[in-house]
């Protein structure tokens, strides 16, 4: 619903940097990685590869890589791939080198951010390819992991989504338990109309044709018909069409999506891309052989860079 922008290469700085801190306080707590202290010299240096095990579509690189920076800034990286790539099993996504006990004390915190955030721009990305020669947008929900919205929702524009949207601040959104409440559907968006102002967009849930007909009737900015069947959501579809955007939610999934679409609905938002989608299966590999040679690092030297100072 709401116009946030489409999704770059990375996302901006501001939406991570305290996540990443809270994660690495997580992990690390106050003494550090236990494991590597007492089994790896300090001296010891290492060079590794972030791969992708499996195929899908490659979000928070920049997060990940982040967390490698705010354990240790010296370390040497060299990106191979961008959000919004889509990669094949084996893809490796970034090599990098440096101390070994900081590789592996930022490994997992990176890893859970890039597996999580590439397996909701996977998934999708596969939901819109099935709606894609229809006239109907794929949009998410507030169903998110709390604390990680910004950066799944920016998964979701990756993966060639739109978001719905961000929090209660931005939009006036009636849903059933707004409608018991208040005694009904009228009753709630006159009290919505009334409280918000003209410059507050109102949409409603509604989960028959009955409350659909009194919405419109009422006038609001947008309509969402809720686990409606497929023949009760075609005639919504055409009540709301030249009057209200239309929405279709509840239960859609890979097998049903392409069908909602063609009732002709503007918008569709599935809530599991961001709360279950699955994982993307990526690790990082020390390698025991050196992972830039002499004449490997001069040919890609203009690409080569350190990553960006948090200073």
């Amino acid at each position: 619903m709401t116009g946030y922008p489409a999704a770059g290469s990375h996302p901006q700085e501001s939406l991570y940097r305290g996540i990443v801190d809270a994660a690495l306080r997580e992990d690390l707590g106050t003494a550090g990685d236990l494991t590597s202290k007492a089994t790896i010299d300090a001296a010891t240096r290492a060079e590794g590869v972030l791969v992708a095990r499996q195929a899908g579509r490659l979000c928070g690189i920049e997060i990940a890589l982040d967390v490698f920076q705010s354990v240790d800034s010296e370390l040497e990286v060299f990106r191979l791939a961008q959000d919004g790539q889509d990669l094949e099993a084996g893809a490796i996504l970034t090599r990098m080198r440096g101390d070994a006990r900081a590789l592996l004390a930022a490994e997992r915190t990176a890893l859970n951010f890039l597996g999580h955030l590439s397996g909701i721009a996977t998934a999708t990305r596969d939901l819109a390819a099935r709606i894609e020669s229809t006239s109907s947008r794929l949009v998410c929900t507030r169903k998110t992991t709390p604390g990680l919205r910004a950066l799944e929702k920016y998964a979701v524009r990756t993966g060639g989504g739109g978001n719905h949207r961000f929090g209660l601040f931005d939009a006036v959104l009636i849903k059933d338990n707004h409608r018991a409440l208040c005694g009904g559907v009228v009753s709630a968006i006159r009290r919505a109309k009334k409280a918000g102002g003209h410059l507050v967009r109102i949409e409603v849930e509604v989960d028959d044709l009955q409350q659909l007909d009194e919405a419109l009737r009422e006038g609001v900015d947008a309509i969402l018909l809720d686990n409606m069947s497929v023949p009760d959501l075609r005639v919504a579809v055409e009540r709301c069409r030249g009057r209200v955007v239309s929405e279709a939610s509840g239960g859609i999934g890979l097998d049903t999506i392409e069908e909602v679409a063609r009732t002709g609905v503007d918008l569709i938002s599935v809530g599991w891309i961001t709360h279950s989608a699955p994982s993307l299966d990526v690790a990082f590999d020390l390698v025991p052989t050196p992972a830039f040679s002499r004449g490997e690092k001069e040919k890609l030297a203009p690409a080569f860079d350190r990553l960006r100072s948090r200073e």
